[in-house]
């Protein structure tokens, strides 16, 4: 490996993490990569002041692009998109502090939210800890117009923040007694463990069956899951707890095929939000990996 091969490999991870971020899709995430490497691989190193800089700016364009083009297709998808999990190999220590919070379905769905620009600019300056004369430069903006579009996503996303907040402890505690409803449901099991406005937002892609639009309330919420506990009678069903995106999910698998994967948001001790991917398409790649990882099962 040549060291300008070396270098791009030594920054893969945190262009790859920048990507996902302004995507919420592994496979558009690592097309982004592929498209900076043929770049950096034509580009006359001898010319960069910075190469660190320089392959954030083109990483960061290239999203872009991409995200507007997303943004018009995930107006005519078919009922709540969410983000597709992404799946690490490996860990960087160093990467810990801007791989959890920022990682999570329920800060990725904030993210969605934002205009494709704001995204960009707050992504760089407030995760990825550039200044705003940096993240100006990388975006071709000024720096004034810079700070006024991490102004805006910051108030934003400041605005539409859950009023509640729970560690991965709480959250895997939650998912736990969850799961252990699931086996055998009752209206007033289900509805102890529901805050009364809870909300459950799930995305079946139009591929599955899967609520077309946010369900609110602890009661409708109980009787959904009491309706799929019919569903799966007759099938082989196993749940599982896995670490994906920094949080704890709960994933369901049927007759040896993932189903469902379930990450929860609440407060001390209810479940205040369901964020629920059954899309077969966002399930595959998963599937594939935690097949061959041990997780925590529950019967």
């Amino acid at each position: 490996m040549d060291n300008h091969t070396a270098y791009f490999q030594k920054q893969r991870s945190r262009l790859l993490g920048l990507a996902y971020r302004m995507l919420g899709t592994p496979a558009d995430a690592e097309d982004v990569l592929h498209d900076a490497w043929m770049r950096w691989d034509a580009q006359d190193k001898n010319r960069l002041d910075d190469p660190e800089a320089w392959l954030v700016a083109v990483t960061t364009r290239l999203a872009l692009d991409r995200l507007r083009h997303a943004k018009v297709e995930r107006a005519h998808y078919t009922g709540p998109w969410l983000p597709e999990p992404l799946i690490e190999t490996s860990e960087q220590p160093e990467e810990q502090a801007e791989r959890t919070e920022t990682l999570t379905l329920s800060f990725l769905v904030l993210l969605e939210r934002l205009s494709a620009e704001e995204r960009a600019a707050f992504l760089l300056n407030e995760v990825f800890d550039y200044s705003h004369a940096e993240t100006a430069d990388m975006l071709g903006i000024t720096e004034e117009t810079c700070r006024q579009r991490v102004h805006r996503a910051r108030q934003r996303l400041r605005q539409d923040r859950p009023r509640f907040t729970s560690d991965a402890q709480t959250q895997r505690r939650l998912l736990e007694r969850f799961a252990v409803a699931l086996e055998q449901p009752t209206e007033e099991n289900l509805y102890a463990l529901l805050a009364a406005d809870a909300v459950h937002v799930a995305d079946g892609g139009g591929a599955v069956s899967a609520t077309l639009r946010p369900l609110y309330g602890a009661e409708r919420i109980a009787r959904l899951y009491l309706q799929i506990n019919l569903m799966e009678q007759g099938h082989q069903v196993q749940r599982q707890l896995h670490v994906l995106n920094g949080a704890p999910a709960l994933l369901t698998w049927a007759d040896g095929k993932l189903v469902t994967v379930i990450w929860i948001e609440c407060n001390d001790d209810q479940i205040v939000s369901l964020q629920v991917l059954r899309n077969p398409a966002k399930l595959a790649r998963l599937e594939a990996v935690t097949k061959s990882q041990a997780g925590t099962s529950l019967h």
